[in-house]
């Protein structure tokens, strides 16, 4: 990644603690819009960043949780004050590397249902042999599938993306970064054969710097139905995180802040005003 590559970004509110929200695998910022105006009429301000490859922000030639961090990292330092970070899947891998390697950056952490672990090509992390193969890599040839040059209407785009994508929900989801730029057609905002090419990256989590601890506050929200935190995982997010605390969300799977949109921005506003207390 070049040094010079900046990541675009939305900022809600004008004034109060500043929060950054990071997006997951085939996200944007604007993922994270309805929570983010919440937070701004509580008196905050709120940055929605979009990663590389994804919304806005430039395209690269590979994927690296590291070079993410960095990118963040610098952006978030120009804001001259600590911010809370909150990020989900792969935003969360990118935000507990960057609290790792930058600390000084936060003033605290939230982790949206993912682990600093490595995560096998199947979806979940149990011992069930029926579990399913994870869908990312079919979400993507679905998306690559499509024929954007004859593609009439979003709805066709829909319709296609059904025997991958059996969900309303993730469909939506995954729609919302194709785009028609005017008479040039459709398009994916998505670098979709980047991400089909480095999808084994995405599963791992680079070691930290040795010795690195992020002693600072960590909200981990997890959904109760979601494989992606396991019990095993919590050791290693308390030796890496020691002042975190495990929210789990009941009936909720892995987009645990679409599933469950009220529960998952109370309790961001709890820990908001928790970490902003004052110290006496």
């Amino acid at each position: 990644m070049t040094a010079d590559l900046e990541l675009a970004t939305r900022t809600i509110g004008d004034e109060g603690p500043r929060v950054a929200f990071v997006h997951g695998l085939f996200g944007q910022g604007r993922n994270w819009t309805t929570v983010a105006r919440r937070l701004a009429e509580d008196g905050h301000r709120v940055t929605l960043v979009d990663l590389p490859n994804h919304g806005h922000s430039p395209w690269t030639d590979r994927v690296d949780y590291v070079d993410m961090a960095q990118l963040l990292g610098d952006l978030l330092a120009g804001f001259g004050e600590p911010v809370t970070l909150v990020g989900h899947s792969m935003g969360g891998k990118v935000s507990m590397q960057l609290a790792l390697r930058r600390p000084e950056l936060l003033r605290a952490l939230v982790v949206v249902d993912i682990s600093p672990s490595v995560y096998p090509e199947t979806g979940g992390r149990t011992d069930d042999p029926d579990e399913e193969a994870s869908p990312f890599a079919a979400f993507i040839a679905a998306m690559r599938a499509i024929d954007l040059d004859s593609l009439a209407t979003r709805e066709d785009a829909d319709a296609a993306l059904r025997a991958a994508v059996p969900s309303d929900m993730v469909r939506g989801f995954l729609l919302q970064s194709l785009v028609r730029d005017g008479t040039t057609g459709w398009r994916w905002r998505l670098n979709l054969p980047l991400l089909a090419r480095d999808l084994g990256e995405l599963r791992g989590f680079p070691e930290p710097p040795p010795g690195a601890v992020f002693e600072r506050p960590v909200l981990w929200i997890a959904g109760a139905s979601s494989t992606y935190v396991l019990e095993e995982d919590r050791a290693r997010m308390a030796e890496l995180f020691p002042a975190v605390r495990l929210v789990r969300v009941k009936h909720a799977g892995h987009w645990v802040h679409s599933e469950a949109p009220e529960v998952f921005t109370e309790a961001v506003r709890r820990f908001l005003v928790q970490v902003e207390r004052p110290v006496s």
